[in-house]
């Protein structure tokens, strides 16, 4: 039988209060670094743009030039330069001048604004102005966007597109971010078939270990997979050995539950000290999660129902990994909704209900129970947006209840 189960947020407080620190960093080259975490502050070393640049293709001169120009009155100057993109230009412009500029090229001395191209004509070097500008209109003084010796991101940011572009305009070719966590992912039981071969009568290809290997990749980490291991205690425990020496963290499915086949909560206590933190937890579904700290590495065991083992890594695992990458534990995002029909708790244990988004004809969002059938359903995530969660003291949420609806994907 199971050990002291333990309340969801005692399980959750068990997890939060062991030290695990990040895995070191390293440097990379930036077009590898994307999704990764970034380690230390991003400080420009230079002035971004480093010159004052034009916004718009047009003509570069002295703001005053313009004024009292007007669609039926223009103002007439001469163009005397062009300033090409690329080059930091070697003229002056005098007033009454202006010189020919395109978007992104520096702003030659002697001048402070630029007219659009749009609002001129031009004859030879005679220009027409039809609208005047102010002082710096149409121009990006230098240092707008990044002062040098300004934090342009903070350690710890993901690195996506836009961030990326940030370190390149800083001029970065390497950049240091955290070290990925690499997740040994293993699936226990003899009926377990590895997908790609043929499938033997009595039994099922191997769900869990390809779902999970994917959720850890989501969550900031490098999964592993390991393969099927049998319900065999010499291999189960050979293969759980290799894991621990070659990842950081390890994640199997089934075999915790109390039938004879169901080892690996003794397996994993006996790889080493502390051993378990809990075998068992007070929720539904997912109520034979295992968890162990052996030496400075976590294994979880997670239940060998798809959709429980998914649930449970959701709400347990993934913020695990998440401070082991650097990651920050961001909050699943959730919406309110209006309960489609009663949905009930299982006594004495924190109940997720699994649910469907969809709007009733008052365009009011309803939250409807997804039909599993049973725990081992493995299409009862693939067909959830979410899901609702109803406290241990709480016998059930009625229909037309107001419920947070804790969500898998987004949702619009």
């Amino acid at each position: 039988m199971f050990r002291k189960l333990l309340t969801f947020d005692e399980a959750k407080n068990a997890l939060s209060q062991l030290e695990l620190a990040t895995l070191g960093t390293e440097e990379i080259p930036l077009l590898e670094a994307y999704n990764r975490i970034l380690s230390e502050d991003a400080v420009s070393t230079l002035d971004i743009p480093p010159f004052n640049r034009s916004t718009v293709d047009g003509y570069a001169v002295k703001a005053e030039d313009t004024y009292g120009a007007e669609e039926n009155q223009p103002v007439h100057l001469m163009v005397s330069n062009v300033v090409n993109i690329g080059e930091i230009p070697n003229v002056k412009i005098e007033k009454g001048e202006a010189a020919e500029i395109v978007t992104g090229a520096p702003i030659p001395e002697g001048v402070d604004a630029v007219v659009m191209v749009e609002d001129t004509e031009r004859e030879n070097d005679d220009l027409s102005v039809f609208s005047s500008v102010t002082k710096n209109e149409n121009v990006m003084k230098k240092g707008t966007d990044l002062h040098k010796g300004e934090t342009a991101l903070k350690a710890g940011h993901v690195l996506g597109p836009s961030q990326i572009g940030v370190l390149a305009a800083l001029g970065m070719a390497k950049v240091k971010v955290f070290v990925v966590p690499k997740v040994a992912v293993l699936s226990t039981g003899s009926e377990v078939t590895e997908p790609g071969k043929p499938l033997p009568p009595g039994k099922i290809y191997d769900i869990n270990a390809y779902s999970l290997s994917t959720a850890v990749t989501e969550s900031g980490g490098e999964p592993m997979y390991m393969g099927v291991v049998p319900d065999e205690k010499a291999k189960l425990r050979e293969t759980l050995e290799h894991a621990l020496a070659n990842a950081d963290m390890v994640i199997t499915s089934a075999g915790v539950s109390v039938g004879p086949k169901d080892l690996l909560p003794q397996t994993v206590d006996s790889l080493g000290k502390p051993g378990l933190l809990f075998s068992g937890v007070a929720v539904k579904p997912g109520k034979p999660t295992t968890a162990a700290s052996i030496g400075k590495k976590l294994v979880f065991s997670l239940p060998g129902h798809p959709a429980s083992a998914l649930l449970m890594f959701h709400l347990l695992v993934r913020p695990v990994i998440q401070r082991l990458s650097g990651r920050a534990s961001v909050e699943s995002a959730s919406v309110k909704a209006v309960a489609g029909a009663r949905m009930f708790s299982a006594k004495g244990r924190r109940t997720f209900v699994m649910v469907k988004l969809k709007r009733d004809e008052s365009k009011r969002l309803m939250a409807e129970p997804v039909e599993s059938g049973a725990s081992g359903a493995i299409t009862t995530l693939a067909r959830a947006d979410g899901c609702v969660e109803i406290p241990e003291n709480q016998q059930f949420v009625d229909r037309d209840d107001e419920v947070t609806v804790v969500l898998f994907r987004s949702f619009e």
